[in-house]
Order: C-alpha cells, then structure tokens, then sequence
C-alpha cells in the first residue's frame, strides 16, 4: 500500500492564510511588518527562492525590502548594510540568502543581525535559545517539518526519529525540535557506521544531506513517517531529493514529496517568523 503523501504547500498554504487575517488585525493597530532580503551576486538557485519569498510577502501583505546587490561586494559593505537594516524601524526581520559568494564570511554576517530581527533563526542567540527550551527564533525548515508532522497527526512522542543530516540549519535544531515533542532522537552523518541501519529504526526519518536518492526504500521501515529535506537537480534536470520516492513510499506510511513538500514551508515558517518580529518589537508578548 502506497505511503499517503504530506503536502507541504497546503500546509503552507492553510498557515499563509491565517497569517493573511493576522496580519490584517496588525496594521489597524498601525502595526506593519517588514522584511528585508538581501541578495548578493546572480546564484540561479538563490535568486529563485528570494522571488519565492518576495511573492509569499506580497500575498499575505508584508511589505518585502529586497536588497539585490553584486558578487563583486566586500565584507565591510555587506556588515555596513546590515547595519543599516538594524536600525530601520520599518524592517522587523532581515534575510540574508545563502550561501554568500566566496570571500564572504558567511557566520560573521548572519551573527551581525540583531537577534531580535533573525527571523532565519540561524544566529547564536537563536540558536542557543533551542538548545535551552526557550522562547525565540525558529529555523525555518526544521519547523516547517515539525509543522507538516503536526498538521498530519504524526506525534513524535516516544517514537524514535532518525536525522541523517548534521548541520545547523537543518539537521542539529530539527532534532531539537523532535526531542522537545519527545521523541527518541539519532543523528546521522557522514561518519555513520551501518547507516541504513540506522534508518530502519526509523518511525519518523528525515533527511537532509543534499545528495540525490541516498535513502533507498529498503532503508525505510515499514509503517515509518518520512521528511525528506533534499533538493538536487539531476544531470536530466529534474528535480529530486534525498529520498528514493518511488521505492520509499511503497513502504512507508507518510511521505513528502520534493518539489511540494519542506520547500514551501520554509518560505510559509520565515513569514511566521517576520510576523512574530513584528509583533515582538510592537511589546506585544508572544510564545514561539
């Protein structure tokens, strides 16, 4: 029996529209929140997800400030502009898109952001935050994938989850994130001994790693809930994640597909986070 897919652009879609009522509620109090995105250099990739960004803006009414500026910029000129958008009070969230052209210095920018406007969740201070159980920025795709399990009735509590993936955008908060709902929680990487092992331990596994079908079905358990996080492009040109779909959701109970699963929440959890900016910074109290 086939997996039941997990459609992350209805999720995102249902999560965008309350924000579109919010956010409404906001500005009659004079509240308008604002995002700043800044783009550096021509990357096809990256140009294509700040157009992605820029268009959930719009739809749902923050007003998107988009920063396009050449490959050719200096380390100084980019902190200089940062600068700048810390101190604008008509931005409450500011997006770098990675990865930065080489000779930039990607830790030292993303720390150069405000703590209260990192909306992307990936500075220190909200970092930290996850690690202590406390209330503060959420990595956008990790919540997106909490999110997808939430609005699908997958509870992580003592189940156990796989996270092939170490990094800190994706991987290290994601698992954060599952032992918070307390779920029994491996990490997996590159220096994994027996890793399809691992993966068949698996009631929820997801996988973040960026190489193309590394999961195979018989990688999956039976029954398990799958989030994969990948996006490659194949020498076709066609787009694929981390997981064998075709050969994973013969076995699995619950399976995102890629395109049309973590990618949209991403974009749907970074306008969720610009909106509680902009209500944080207003003094108005709330719980992420």
């Amino acid at each position: 029996m086939a997996a039941e897919l997990i459609d992350g652009k209805k999720v995102a879609a249902d999560i965008r529209e309350n924000l579109k009522k919010e956010i409404a509620g906001l500005k009659a109090k004079g509240i308008n929140p604002g995002l700043a995105v800044v783009l550096v250099g021509e990357n096809p990739a990256s140009k294509k997800y700040v157009a992605s960004k820029e268009k959930a803006c719009e739809e749902i009414g923050i007003a998107s400030f988009a920063y396009k500026i050449p490959d050719t910029t200096t380390q100084e000129e980019l902190l200089s502009l940062i600068d700048r958008l810390n101190n604008d009070a008509n931005v409450n969230g500011i997006l770098v898109q990675l990865p930065l052209p080489k000779g930039l210095n990607e830790k030292e920018v993303m720390n150069r952001i405000k703590p209260e406007k990192d909306v992307d969740g990936f500075g220190p201070d909200a970092l930290g935050k996850l690690v202590l159980d406390e209330p503060g920025f959420i990595p956008c795709t990790p919540h997106g994938a909490m999110k997808m399990l939430e609005a699908y009735g997958i509870n992580p509590s003592g189940r156990h989850a796989v996270v092939v993936g170490r990094s800190v955008i994706v991987g290290k908060p994601l698992a954060l994130l599952l032992l918070r709902k307390n779920a029994t929680v491996t990490i997996c990487h590159s220096k994994t001994p027996n890793l399809k092992e691992e993966c068949l331990k698996a009631d929820i596994l997801c996988v973040a790693i960026g190489r193309a079908k590394m999961i195979t079905g018989d990688m999956v358990k039976e029954g398990a809930a799958v989030i994969d996080i990948g996006i490659n492009v194949t020498p076709e040109g066609k787009i694929v994640g981390d997981v064998d779909f075709d050969a994973a959701k013969q076995r699995a109970a619950y399976i995102t597909p890629v395109p049309g699963g973590a990618g949209p929440m991403t974009i749907a959890m970074l306008v969720y986070n610009t909106v509680q900016a902009a209500k944080m910074q207003a003094g108005i109290k709330i719980g992420l």
